[in-house]
């Protein structure tokens, strides 16, 4: 039996932390360690333990889903529409300066609203798929697939259309993932955001309407 026929989908837990960050992490490391990463203080991934386990916001448990293979996590994603833009600003900017305190929580926070430049929130009424990640010892066995079916009958269930993504335009794989899952290029920013540990590359929106 395929691998993506073996995993099951369910809402995510606290305690899928240290399985499913690495994942999440995965799904856009320069942009990450652009925003959250603070030399001599720590990475994006000790960040986004934080965020995921206290739960709320775009970072947190309640947002996302996880695929289990013989009892392990090995996928996880979310969706969104544009009604959690508050909700999730304001969890980002609490668990910002929980983490980090105030003498590095500025910083981080004008680096997250530079990246938005570039892989910029949802709008209107699409549903926003993100953090799509897959154990790369797995990849290519149709389980991303499975997980994308699992996000668009979500969003079929709210009502919500189109189905979006950014994918970096250095990631032709991903790209043409999800190129077979239906979705096309609507449009790409251009980036310039860089520091010492690399650049964010440029972003390509893609979009779904069924």
């Amino acid at each position: 039996m395929a691998a993506s026929a073996q995993v099951r989908f369910r809402p995510a837990a606290a305690g899928d932390v240290l399985t499913a960050v690495p994942l999440i992490h995965s799904s856009g490391p320069a942009a990450f360690e652009y925003v959250f990463a603070v030399p001599g203080r720590s990475d994006a991934q000790a960040f986004l333990r934080y965020a995921f386990a206290d739960g709320a916001g775009e970072f947190g448990w309640r947002n996302h889903c996880v695929g289990e293979l013989d009892g392990r996590v090995v996928a996880v994603g979310a969706g969104y529409g544009a009604s959690t833009h508050w909700a999730f600003t304001l969890a980002a900017a609490r668990q910002i300066l929980g983490f980090f305190g105030w003498r590095h929580a500025a910083g981080v926070i004008a680096r997250g609203l530079r990246v938005e430049g570039v892989i910029a929130p949802p709008s209107g009424e699409m549903h926003y798929l993100a953090h799509l990640g897959v154990e790369p010892g797995l990849r290519g066995r149709g389980i991303g697939q499975a997980l994308i079916r699992h996000l668009a009958a979500q969003a079929s269930a709210l009502g919500r259309a189109p189905l979006a993504l950014d994918v970096a335009a250095t990631n032709p794989r991903a790209q043409a993932l999800y190129q077979r899952c239906g979705f096309a290029v609507t449009g790409e920013r251009p980036s310039t955001l860089a520091d010492a540990r690399g650049q964010v590359p440029p972003h390509r929106r893609m979009e779904r309407w069924s």
